[in-house]
Parts: C-alpha cells; structure tokens; sequence
C-alpha cells in the first residue's frame, strides 16, 4: 500500500445532491464531490453533524477518509473498503442503480461535522452519504426478546432497534431452505457504546436501502462487541429470508455480521459467545451441521461467475464467497474454533433431514443424530390424525413409508429423538405432477372411404407420471360420439390408441370437425388435453393407368390416366411435382361435381417433354371443411432398351448356346433358325448379361422392350454349318 505522503490531495466543494430523510431525529444527507480542482488539505464542512459515513465512487483508484469533530478533534486515515461483494445476487433487481460504482462499507465516526479525502489512483467520481444516527433515542429502549426455546438468543428486535420500515423497498423473498451461515464484519469502528449499537445499525439500514438500494438491511443478523444480537433483514428470525450480504450466495444462506473491523483486531468473548449461541440455534433451526461441507452453485459475482460449484463449510466467511478480505483475518482466523463451539452448542441435535420419494410410491426419511436415540417418524393427515409411523434407535435415521395406496392429499411428518431435540417437520412431497403432453394424431385427417388410405387414425401422447387414461372423440358439439379407452392405465412415457372413424354403434361418423380429448386420472390429481381432427371423405380412390408411361410418340403408352373420385362438389387441381416443384398442370384449380374424374398427362410440360424420371401425380380437392391432398408416383421412362449378342455356338448335343447383355430390365423376343425362322421364344431378363439355350440354327435375332413398352433396335448373329 502507499503511505499517505505519496497520495494525491484534493479538497471539495460539498455539493448538495439529496434532501436530508428524516426518521425521529435521525438524518440523512446525499452529496456528490468534486473530485478536480487544487489540492487543500483543509477539511470541509460537512451538511450536518453526523456519525455515520459511506463512501461511493467510480474509477481504479482508492480512496482515504478522515473526520473531525466540532471540537477540532481528528480521527485517523481509513481506507474506504469497497465491499462489492456486499451485493445482492445478479438476478436480483436490488443494487441495480448502483452497479458501477464501487459501494464503500458504512463507516461509524461517532460525532463529527467535516470530512477530507485523499486518493490514490484515477477517482473519476465521488459520492459521500452522512448519516445522523441519534444514539440518545436508544437509551431505555432497545431490550432483548428471548423466545420460548432456550436455544434461542436474546435477539434485539426491528422495531427494538429502530428499523425504518418505512425505506424497505420490497418484501422478503424466502429460500426453500437455509444451507449454511456466512460471517461478516461490518468494516468499521470497534470503538462504539453499547448505547449506540442500535444506530449504528440504524445507519447500516439506512445506508444499505437509500444508499446502496437495496431493498433492506443487507444482512440477516449482527452482533456487536457487547454480545448484543440484533435481527436484520425483516422477514422472520425463524425464516429463510434471502439477503443482500453475499452476491451469488445469497439464496441458501444466512448472514451474520459483527460490529466492528476485526482485521487485526480480536473478537471480543461476548460477542464470540452470542455469535456461537446465534448459529447454534439458527442452524440447528435449518438441521444443519456445524462442521459440514457442502457445494455450492454460484448465482454470479466478480470471482465465481454463475453456474461455478464451489466447495464451503456450512460456517463461512465471506471471503470464502467472493473477493473481498471480510470478515477480516482475525475473525476468520477463529471461525474453524467457532463452528467447533456451535456443534458442541445445545446438544443432541438432528442434522441433514431428506424425504425421497412422493405420494403414491414409497417415501423414505433418512437423518442423522449426533448421539444414539430413540427415534419415531410420525405421517399426519391434514387433520392431524396419525396414519402411519416409524421407530428405531441409533444415529441413523432411515425409515419407508409405503405410500403406494395412500389418497392423495396434504400430510405432514415428523421425525423426533425425545424433548431435548429440535424435531425436524414438514410436508410430504405430493405425486409428481400429472401432465398430459404432446397429443398428435396421424393423419390429422382422416379419410374412410375404402381406398385403404388414412382409414385409422394413430392417438399419440406422452404422461409425466402413471394414469389411468380415458379417451373421447366429440363432435363439433361437444357430443361424445365415440370412447376409444375409459379407464385404460399407462405408466409414465410415450403411449398411443387408435381410431378408425366409427361411432359407438360401429357406424362411420359424417364429415365434419371433431376433437379427441384424453383425460388422464391419477388418485389425487387429473389432466386434460384436446386436440381437434377431421373426417373428410371428399377425394379418395387415386389411381394412375399405367403409372410407368413412354410419352415418345411411338403409339405405345404414350400417355396415362390420373382418376379419382370426390364424395361431394369440390374445388379441385391436378399437378404433377417433381420433388416439390410443379412441373406441370394437368387440371387448372376449377369446381367439379361429385362422382368420379379422371384427367389425361402426355409427359408433357410448358416447354415441352418432361425428362425420364419419377414423379408425383398430386390432386387437392378443397372444401369448407379444408383441402384434402392424395399423390399417386409417376415415372416417364423414353428410353428404348438395348439387347446384344454377345456369343453364340452349336453345342454336341445339338443345341445352341446364346450369351447376351441387356441394357435395362425387360422382356427380349428371340427368334431363331436354319435357314428360314423356325421358332421365336420371349424371356424376362434383368440388365446385365445371361445365357439361355436354344434349338440348333444357324442364325440367332434379338429385339429387347422395357415395361414403358420402349422397343429396341433388333440384332442378328449367325452361326456356321
């Protein structure tokens, strides 16, 4: 660090930025300081008298502070700590004007009425926030509320203290549960009265919410150096109130701050002992232990970025969770001998509840003791009458309830070991949420009308947990007209039913609009889903004759045939796709009556003959109940096949054997003799060569044609003697 001779010097003009807030006779006063001008290393007064000070600004550089009182009396140099890690989490929406600025630690001056700065590094802007917290409104006033348990701690109240409910931003968000106590100092003075602690911790409240603005005090207790315990964080002692006292820590945490700066300085026994009292309780409250481990997921902070695991014992520092030095390495030092003293603090105890499992399956409970007990696990239902229970002796809490048949509903449990030890309470987990998704239907239309094309339809869902499923077709009405399932049971996953356009009577149902609507039933809960459907009978029996055409001009197959038949007046088109682009219009979109239809293709397009290939011959028949589409494959084969002769030779026994190579599949037409034609034969031939064996002859002719009846050209060979 720079000694302070080194520093660079600057005096302010004190600007006023904020009227003071008025709380009885505590104030509050914002301004925004010069941070340009000639160095003067005279102090400047101050708005008001004040005895509490915080700090904020922005830029590399560092920042000193002294005090004076009206009597001429300076304090020392301190350095305005930035605990930027006194945040809240970053999907918080508390600090969020402030982010920026690095927010300085509350300071306790005691009274004073001017200030002078001093920086060491670029300070691009400062602004100072005096508070008067009136320590005289105190006396008489703040007492020690002790509940009913003795494990818990004399806590100084809110309204004890003096909170000024009135600056609280928001109400308290809660966590499920509390995790682990993180300790913190607040950075300031050690040298205050037990008189002032309430304003000390009346400025902190002050200074968090109208300075830092955060929707509360940030942390959720502090004790000062006499051993007093004050509740911070409105909300409820006894609750898992999230703070603002370690950001991406927050959530799962309670913070405990002690008064003072405890850097160098050590904690004094009283507040050690209410400190140890305090997590004692808090945590056996959460059934914590003291002396665990646990890994936490970072919510995001300068050092851990969200989603970072990061390893803590369940009594941390701060520093533990974030780049800063709180609690102060003195503190810090003692907190490994502090959780030993909070484990060995209001004994026997019961640490780490866990319930698995839910209603409607077996659910276990599992915990452990820090001595050999008897132990009971109590069920109740929302009446308090027992329904089941569970007992053992030992250290090992593990006991199932079978809870397979059990109603749903609310039930409690409760796993005790005597009246010296906190019982841990809660509900049991209900079923796992019953929810239907995904319902489709294959086709969405469905067309029975004979042709063998969408004649049933495939009900696909998926349950999130076991049911009992039934499923209802209704009509436009909301007439059911059919029940495929009543009570048809499935586990959880990917199931189906099928529909094959019937009524209850076994009759197919008109044309029109329905809805399939499955309810799904577990003991306790029940989901619905609907999902609507068509029947449509209007275009059906798509044919195409021949489906495999020559369209070469040689009289044969030159064209082919594409009928169909509409069970009502629709409008209609015929197409003909290549892949997904139309290559031709058989029949422009135009009304045609009811009954059957058929259109003629040549092969052809607007430029001329389509290449060989296949295609689809594609009809869409529209009405008001939609369009209905049905393709048939085409394929336009011009090409003539090719037959030669590869070899031919009289054999010993008379006859003739004949090699030949076939370009494509097709019939070959032989014919044979000697001299004059005496026999002819046709084989089928697949492409590529083969042999066959004719009568003797001398002379050997092929012609080849495909099944588009392309004909090829004719080849002869002949044969000696």
């Amino acid at each position: 660090m720079m000694t302070l001779a080194r520093l660079a010097l600057a005096a302010f003009v004190l600007v006023l930025a904020a009227p003071a807030v008025a709380h009885g006779a505590d104030r509050f006063v914002v301004r925004d300081e010069p941070v340009s001008g000639a160095a003067d290393l005279q102090a400047r007064r101050a708005p008001l008298e004040f005895n509490l000070v915080g700090l904020h600004w922005q830029g590399s550089g560092r920042v000193w502070f002294r005090t004076s009182s009206s009597a001429g009396k300076r304090s020392s140099w301190r350095e305005a700590e930035a605990e930027v890690e006194d945040a809240p989490d970053a999907d918080s929406s508390e600090g969020a004007a402030r982010r920026g600025w690095k927010l300085g630690s509350p300071y306790w001056t005691g009274p004073a009425t001017s200030i002078e700065y001093r920086f060491d590094g670029r300070v691009s802007r400062l602004r100072a926030y005096f508070l008067w917290s009136d320590p005289a409104g105190d006396q008489g006033q703040v007492s020690a509320r002790v509940a009913a348990r003795a494990a818990q701690p004399a806590i100084i109240r809110r309204a004890e203290w003096g909170a000024d409910e009135s600056i609280v931003r928001a109400r308290p968000y809660y966590a499920s549960a509390v995790h682990f106590a993180v300790v913190h100092h607040t950075a300031g003075t050690n040298s205050y009265s037990a008189s002032e602690s309430a304003a000390i911790v009346r400025g902190i409240e002050r200074y968090h919410v109208l300075a830092n603005g955060w929707n509360d005090i940030g942390y959720n207790f502090l004790v000062d150096k006499y051993g007093q315990v004050f509740e911070g964080r409105g909300g409820g002692i006894a609750k898992n109130v999230v703070g603002a006292h370690a950001e991406g820590f927050n959530t799962g945490s309670t913070g405990v701050a002690v008064i003072g700066n405890y850097e160098s300085q050590t904690i004094s026994p009283a507040a050690r002992a209410s400190l140890v009292q305090l997590l004692a309780w808090r945590l056996d409250l959460a059934h914590v232990n003291p002396l665990g481990r646990l890994t936490w997921t970072s919510g995001g902070n300068p050092r851990f970025p969200a989603g970072t695991k990061v390893s803590l014992r369940a009594v941390s520092g701060h520093r533990d969770t974030g780049s800063t030095s709180c609690p102060g390495g003195s503190l810090y030092a003692q907190l490994n001998g502090i959780a030993t003293a909070v484990s060995a603090t209001g004994l026997p105890k019961l640490y780490t509840p866990v319930v698995s499992g839910s209603l409607g399956r077996p659910v276990r409970f599992t915990a452990t003791l820090t001595e050999a007990l008897p132990w009971t696990v109590t069920i109740r239902d929302a009446a308090g009458a027992e329904v089941a229970s569970g007992h053992g002796t030992g250290t090992a809490v593990d006991w199932t309830w079978d809870a397979s048949g059990t109603p749903f509903g609310e039930f409690t449990y409760a796993i005790e070991a005597g009246p010296d030890l906190r019982p841990a309470r809660g509900t049991v987990p209900g079923p796992p949420p019953l929810e239907v998704t995904s319902l489709t239907a294959s086709p969405h239309t469905l067309t029975p009308n004979g042709d063998g094309v969408g004649e049933s339809m495939l009900v696909s869902f998926s349950l999130s947990a076991r049911a009992s499923v039934g499923l209802q077709v209704l009509d436009a009405d909301s007439n059911v007209v059919r029940t495929i399932a009543s009570s048809f049971s499935y586990s959880a996953g990917r199931a189906s039913m099928t529909w094959n356009g019937r009524n209850a009577l076994g009759h197919l149902v008109r044309d029109g609009r329905y809805r399939i609507r499955l309810t799904a039933t577990s003991p306790g809960q029940q989901a619905r889903k609907s999902h609507g459907v068509v029947v449509d009978r209007t275009l059906g029996h798509l044919e195409a004759a021949p489906t495999l055409f020559s369209p070469n001009g040689d009289g044969r197959l030159d064209s082919t045939a594409i009928g169909f038949h509409l069970a009502r007046d629709a409008e209609v088109r015929v197409l003909v796709l290549d892949g997904e682009s139309t290559v031709a219009t058989v029949r422009a979109l135009a009304a045609l009556p009811a009954g059957p239809a058929s259109f003629t293709w040549g092969g052809r397009n607007h430029d001329g003959a389509v290449a060989d290939g296949d295609y689809l011959a594609l009809v869409e028949a529209s009405t008001a109940l939609g369009t209905r589409t049905l393709t048939v494959p085409l394929r336009v084969d011009t090409r003539a096949p090719v037959v030669r002769i590869v070899s031919a030779r009289h054999r010993e026994d008379g006859h003739t054997s004949v090699r030949i190579w076939l370009s494509e599949a097709g019939t070959v037409t032989l014919r044979y003799g000697s001299p004059d034609w005496v026999g002819s034969r046709e084989i089928e031939r697949q492409a590529g060569y083969s042999s066959l064996t004719l009568p003797r002859a001398t002379r050997v002719r092929a012609q080849a044609r495909d099944a588009a009846a392309n004909v090829g050209p004719r080849v002869t060979v002949k044969l000696g003697g």
